[in-house]
Order: C-alpha cells, then sequence, then structure tokens
C-alpha cells in the first residue's frame, strides 16, 4: 500500500460519484418538521428542493414464548437540496446530513459545497457528536475515454486488486465475473470498504455497453467523533482515500487520465 502519495489532480478523472456522510444519534425534529430556516441558509448555491419518502425496516417485536410481531414500517423524510444542474446534492434526514457530487473536479472544490449547509445544521439542530464520517469514490475506469483500450486490466490495475484476472494464462474475455471485496482497519482509527472489478455502469435507465473498471472505496470513521473534529476526521479520510486510488491505478492508467501539480 503506498502512503502519503504525491497528490494530483486529473483532467480526465473518472469518478461517477462522490460522497461525504456525517450521521448523528436521531434529531426527530427534522423529520417532524419542514427544515424551512436550513433551506433559506442555503437556497442561493442549492435553489431545487424534493422531499423524498423512505421506508426504515420494520421492527419485530415478541416476548420470550410469543410469536413474533412485525411492527409498521417508519417513514422518514429525507430532504433533498440540488443545485440547478443537479450535480451537487445535499440530503438532511433524521440520522445524517451528506453532500454528493457527480461532477468532481477537485477536491478543494467539493468540501467547500459542504461548509455553509453543515455550519447551518449545526447552529440549527445541534447534534451532540457525529457517529461516523464517511467519504465514498465511485471510480469508473473507461479505456475508450482515456484511449487505453490496447491495454489489458492486468497492465493498468495492480495486482492485488484483480484477482484471478491478474493470472497471465487466463483470458480476460473468458471472465463472466471477478470481483473482490475486502474490509479493513486503517491508520487513524479510519476503515476500509472496497469493491473493485470490471462491469457494466448504469446511466440513466441503460447500461453502458461497454465494460468499465469499477474501484469503489468506501472510507469511515466511526464511534463519538466530536463535532469541532469534523473538518479534520473528513480531510483524514481524503488523503488516505488518496493513497489507496494510487495504489489501485498502475503508471500506464495514471498518466492516461492526465494527472496535473496540485
Amino acid at each position: 500500500m503506498i502512503w502519503n502519495a504525491e497528490r494530483r489532480i486529473y483532467g480526465k478523472n473518472q469518478i461517477l460519484e462522490t460522497v461525504c456522510q456525517y450521521r448523528f444519534p436521531t434529531i426527530l425534529s427534522v423529520n417532524a418538521e419542514t427544515p424551512a430556516a436550513f433551506q433559506d441558509a442555503i437556497r442561493s448555491v442549492f435553489p431545487r428542493y424534493e422531499l423524498r419518502k423512505e421506508q426504515l425496516a420494520p421492527k419485530v417485536i415478541a416476548a420470550p414464548g410469543q410469536v413474533p410481531v412485525p411492527q409498521k414500517p417508519e417513514t422518514v423524510n429525507n430532504h433533498c437540496f440540488l443545485t440547478l444542474d443537479g450535480a451537487f446534492r445535499i440530503n438532511l434526514t433524521q440520522n445524517f446530513i451528506a453532500l454528493s457530487c457527480t461532477k468532481y473536479t477537485r477536491w478543494e472544490d467539493f468540501a467547500r459545497m459542504l461548509d455553509a449547509p453543515l455550519a447551518r445544521f449545526l447552529e440549527l439542530y445541534k447534534p451532540a457528536c457525529f457517529d461516523r464520517v464517511g467519504l465514498r469514490y465511485i471510480n469508473a475506469f473507461s479505456r475508450k475515454a482515456l484511449d487505453v483500450e490496447e491495454y489489458a486490466w492486468r497492465e493498468l490495475i495492480a495486482e492485488r486488486y484483480l484477482g484471478m484476472m491478474a493470472d497471465e494464462d487466463l483470458r480476460e474475455n473468458d471472465f463472466v465475473r471477478c470481483t473482490t471485496d475486502m474490509e479493513t482497519a486503517l491508520p487513524g482509527g479510519c476503515r476500509l470498504k472496497l469493491h473493485t472489478g470490471p462491469g457494466l455502469v448504469r446511466r440513466g435507465n441503460q447500461n453502458d455497453q461497454e465494460v468499465r473498471f469499477v474501484a469503489d472505496l468506501d472510507l469511515s470513521m466511526q464511534g463519538n467523533v466530536p463535532l469541532n473534529m469534523a473538518a479534520g476526521a473528513l480531510n483524514t479520510l481524503h488523503v488516505q482515500a488518496y493513497d489507496i486510488f494510487r495504489d489501485i491505478v498502475a503508471e500506464p492508467l495514471h498518466r492516461a487520465m492526465d494527472p496535473q501539480e496540485v
């Protein structure tokens, strides 16, 4: 694993979506009231609003010796605030606030979009702490878009993330499915869930017909994260995410994405 890799931004990054999420102990008022004051504070950047009604899995309750009785599913309001082009979205529920992006450029631009919504959320709702801070990057590498169609995946992706596809005696086109999934601890109290492997990417209601290589990095820090450590925790996750990304990407793929000094 590469640690403290020299950071680069990519002119041809292959990120489908970036998501950061702060989970907190349940705040019932978020579910019971319309967050009008919160909207007013962020409306200049996130003018569009949608409300999604989501049902949590029903709880099953039973006393000893009795037949379990399913309880009525709980409905949760997911308040969505979007930029005009829909590229950035804030989600607010009784248990989390999140920022997602489908047009990622660089870390500083992404993190800046969260500054005002998070500050207003803390001011209005005053959570006791954060139960989990998460950061997720979903990459889908296109050989066609990067003009590296003559390369096999074993030449573009580090061997440890390819599974059996790294075997030179096996033909890439013979694989119907070959993925790797792992969960591991990282330095600084962080954790990683990682999925890698080739697959089709869904765009709108249709699958893209090109087989891409997906690298889904889901990093988190859990367990009573103090409010004053929220920004630091997210930045720590970002630094480690880049180190893992560079460990995945072999040099020909790194060059094809047009790396630029920060």
